[in-house]
C-alpha cells in the first residue's frame, strides 16, 4: 500500500493551495483517509478526514470553514482543497489511511503518505 501526498509549496496568506493524495491500487475502497500536518517543533496534529463513502467529513476547529476535504474514488484521490491559508497553517502535510477508528486519532491510520511542504508567507 502506497500514498503519494503533492500539491504543496510556498503561497502567501489568503491564498490557496490544493493538495492531493494518490494511492496504489484499491487503497481507499472502504477506507476513511485523513489529513494530519506537522509544524516546526510542534506534534502532529490532525486537520481533516473523510469516510469510505466520501458521505461524512471532519475538521479540525482551527482549519472549518477553509479547508474542505473530498474524493475521487475512480482516481483512488483524496483532496484538500486549502482556502484563506494563514502563516500558521504553514507545516508538512500528510495523508493517511484511516483502518476503521476514530477519524480524529492518528492512531487509527496504519498507511501513511510521505508528506508534503506547505510554506504560507504572511
Amino acid at each position: 500500500v502506497q500514498l503519494q501526498a503533492s500539491g504543496g509549496g510556498l503561497v502567501q496568506a489568503g491564498g490557496s493551495l490544493r493538495l492531493s493524495c494518490a494511492s496504489s491500487g484499491r487503497t481507499f475502497r472502504s477506507y476513511g483517509v485523513g489529513w494530519f500536518r506537522q509544524a516546526p517543533g510542534k506534534e502532529r496534529e490532525f486537520v481533516a478526514a473523510i469516510n469510505w463513502s466520501g458521505t461524512i467529513t471532519y475538521y479540525a476547529d482551527s482549519v472549518k470553514g477553509r479547508f474542505t476535504i473530498s474524493g475521487d474514488n475512480r482516481k483512488n484521490t483524496v483532496y484538500l482543497q486549502m482556502n484563506s491559508l494563514k502563516a500558521e497553517d504553514t507545516a508538512v502535510y500528510y495523508c493517511a489511511r484511516n483502518r476503521g477508528g476514530n477519524a480524529y486519532h492518528e492512531d487509527e491510520y496504519d498507511y501513511w503518505g510521505q508528506g508534503t511542504q506547505v510554506t504560507v508567507s504572511s
